[in-house]
């Protein structure tokens, strides 16, 4: 860990972990900033918050009509604008990291300018491998994953251009910002396995870094089934097919007709975290994802409150952190029938609910503490730093 206190520039934000590694950060005594867009709808917060303009009703039209007639894209001539509003309070930082290739989710060209104005005025510049990238979309697309969030792509679910956003990242103004960000940066980490590896043996690559959970802001809530089983199931509707939430309704469908006395399901969509993670509380059993490696950031809140998720959890993941299948979570296949006879194995045996519950609290207090993980961070940057000094870049 540093000797010295840092001053951190925390840039982007998806599902609440920059807040918390900022939170872990800031109990390590450390000065950090976080901008960002709050991840558009789930509302979370920043320092500095920028918000995205002409994104519905007439203002979209004209931002379409502008950009077809000229190229030109006002959205991100907004965010950057928004952000060049602080210029002064973003020079200065000890350490820059990004929370992805594309942190603001804007034009390529724009996000090059922001993120070069960001490594000139500061010392030092990271980025985490989170959500979609070149590097593991180019490693999806060439099929190398058993499967991932390109399946539905190439089982022709869903038409190649519902995959605009994941997409976007092989063409050659995105390939280009990220050939830009690896030549750069000090180093590269991954939040979760679909992201470690496809990284594995890359130069700069410094690691795969838990995602950092607050515990103190999720309560354990112990597994009390009074009458009916609780399922819950939460819809992102832009990414329904790319999270396998038609396995899961499919699934479902077959147990409430199966088993209509004995489970109760609850279903969501789109809803600002804050009302999403009290919705769930009242469950039981939380269907996440069903073609991930490992746990999203949904995932690991809902284990931490004691609930038994159906997520990512394959074989690498349980190796790496030595585990045994279903131990702390329900790996949750792109197969129908696999993921009924799972539910059905919980419902008829609700003795597993409860210490698969206790298993899910215990791995997140154990690999996710959002302290200990911040420490992982701060080990992590100072690698990168020396590793670049000795390798005179």
């Amino acid at each position: 860990m540093p000797s010295k206190n840092l001053k951190i520039l925390l840039v982007g934000e998806y599902s609440r972990l920059h807040n918390s590694l900022k939170e872990g950060l800031l109990a390590l005594g450390h000065e950090v900033t976080l901008v960002s867009t709050g991840d558009y709808f789930k509302k979370f917060p920043s320092d500095i918050l920028l918000k995205p303009k002409y994104v519905s009703g007439f203002s979209k039209k004209v931002k379409v009509g502008l950009y077809k007639l000229f190229g030109i894209d006002i959205t991100s001539l907004s965010i950057k604008n928004q952000l060049f509003r602080h210029s002064d309070t973003l020079k200065g930082y000890d350490v820059v990291q990004l929370i992805n290739e594309s942190p603001f989710g804007i034009d390529a060209s724009i996000e090059k300018e922001i993120i070069s104005f960001l490594h000139q005025n500061n010392k030092s510049l990271y980025l985490l491998s989170c959500g979609a990238d070149n590097s593991s979309i180019s490693f999806a697309y060439a099929k190398k994953f058993r499967y991932s969030i390109l399946t539905p792509l190439f089982e022709k679910k869903v038409p190649e251009h519902e995959y605009e956003y994941a997409l976007k990242y092989l063409k050659p103004n995105f390939t280009a910002l990220h050939d830009y960000i690896f030549d750069i940066m000090n180093g590269v980490m991954a939040s979760d396995m679909d992201y470690h590896i496809p990284l594995q043996g890359h130069e700069k690559y410094l690691g795969l870094m838990p995602n950092p959970i607050n515990i103190s802001k999720l309560e354990y809530i112990p597994i009390e089934i009074e009458d009916k089983i609780n399922i819950f199931h939460g819809i992102n509707r832009a990414n329904f097919f790319k999270k396998g939430n038609d396995y899961f309704e499919a699934a479902l469908d077959l147990i409430v007709e199966k088993y209509p006395d004995k489970v109760a399901v609850i279903t969501v969509e789109n809803l600002p975290y804050a009302e999403y993670i009290e919705k769930y509380n009242s469950a039981h059993i939380l269907l996440d994802q069903a073609l991930s490696y490992d746990q999203g950031y949904n995932a690991l809140e809902a284990m931490a409150k004691g609930k038994v998720v159906f997520t990512g959890a394959e074989k690498e993941f349980l190796e790496y952190f030595n585990l045994k299948e279903d131990e702390v979570c329900i790996n949750a296949l792109p197969d129908v029938d696999y993921i009924f006879k799972k539910l059905e194995d919980l419902i008829l045996n609700p003795d597993k609910i409860h210490q698969i519950s206790k298993n899910a609290r215990a791995f997140i207090e154990r690999e996710h503490d959002y302290v200990a993980v911040a420490e992982k961070y701060l080990n992590a940057w100072e690698k990168g730093v020396k590793k670049n000094s000795v390798d005179g870049s």
